[in-house]
């Protein structure tokens, strides 16, 4: 009951008001105001002040007997929610005509600060779910894992998508390429067997706005920016990494490692590549110290 109660609140209702309504719909007969107090909660000086709004609403209504006692009946639940949906719709239609004739132009290219796991993930939602042309992800198979649906419905819209997935992906969608070379450093395996998470999330839409995070430990902290210098900078990364991908499967990975253990400028650039705890260092995270030592080889010690 208190989840139904919830979503009714987010559709509009208050909660005396879903309260109220889902007593009546749960009662089966017709309710006066004081039985309807007595099950729902609703404080008795409320309660009528509460059932006349739902009368207002037409989401319930007055039955009057003889006597002129006053009985109240709710608006069966399927004709509330396809009422709710209609007036959804009708208002949405008209806001996407509206709003954007009040919109000013912004002063400064829009950038804010993400500060927690449920933040970065709705922000990446946004993104994935408002693109038209093309999208650009950077990610490990848990955030995949939440943001997969919705990458999915993109891919069926249309929408060019272009994936580097940490690992083997459960549900491939759009081209995923799946991140082998150079392989998850050995410290992140390690901290990850503990039940620690390093990783780094990039969600880039029609190359126009970009998000970019990542979860240390339990926390997780981002930014999302529509400053076109950060933009251009994220999608480069993405496909860049990917392009690393596919050279490394094309010469293999084996003649790849060689090629970069013998060379010291690719050995500079690709040692700890791809390895979100180094990255999450050099961010400055608390906890996780200086930068690891590596081997001649770009192996981590």
């Amino acid at each position: 009951m208190q989840d139904v109660v919830e979503q009714l609140q987010r559709l509009g209702m208050s909660g005396y008001e879903a309260k109220a309504y889902v007593t009546l719909v749960g009662a089966g007969q017709p309710l006066n105001g004081y039985e309807v107090a007595k099950r729902s909660g609703v404080p008795r000086s409320m309660v009528y002040a509460t059932l006349g709004k739902l009368v207002a609403k037409s989401a319930a209504y007055e039955l009057r007997g003889a006597d002129d006692a006053v009985d109240y009946l709710p608006l069966p639940p399927r004709s509330l929610l396809e009422r709710m949906r209609r007036e959804f719709d009708d208002s949405i239609e008209s806001l996407e005509v509206s709003l954007p004739v009040i919109v000013a132009s912004p002063r400064a290219h829009l950038i804010h600060s993400l500060k927690d796991a449920e933040a970065l993930l709705a922000r990446a939602e946004d993104v994935v779910a408002e693109a038209h042309t093309d999208l650009f992800l950077s990610i490990w198979p848990a955030e995949m894992e939440r943001l997969s649906p919705l990458v999915g419905r993109a891919v069926e819209r249309g929408v060019e998508t272009s994936v580097l997935h940490f690992g083997p992906a459960r549900k491939p969608v759009g081209n995923l390429y799946e991140h082998r070379f150079p392989t998850p450093c050995a410290a992140t395996e390690a901290q990850e067997g503990q039940g620690l998470d390093h990783r780094l999330l990039v969600v880039v839409g029609d190359r126009r706005e970009a998000l970019v995070g990542g979860f240390a430990g339990g926390t997780a902290w981002g930014v999302y920016t529509e400053d076109p210098a950060v933009v251009a900078m994220a999608v480069q990364y993405v496909r860049q990494d990917i392009a690393l991908q596919i050279i490394a499967d094309r010469i293999g990975h084996e003649s790849m490692g060689e090629l970069c253990a013998r060379d010291p400028e690719l050995r500079r650039f690709l040692t700890d590549h791809g390895c979100a705890t180094a990255l999450l260092r050099a961010a400055g995270i608390p906890g996780h110290g200086p930068a690891p030592a590596t081997a001649p080889d770009g192996r981590l010690l």
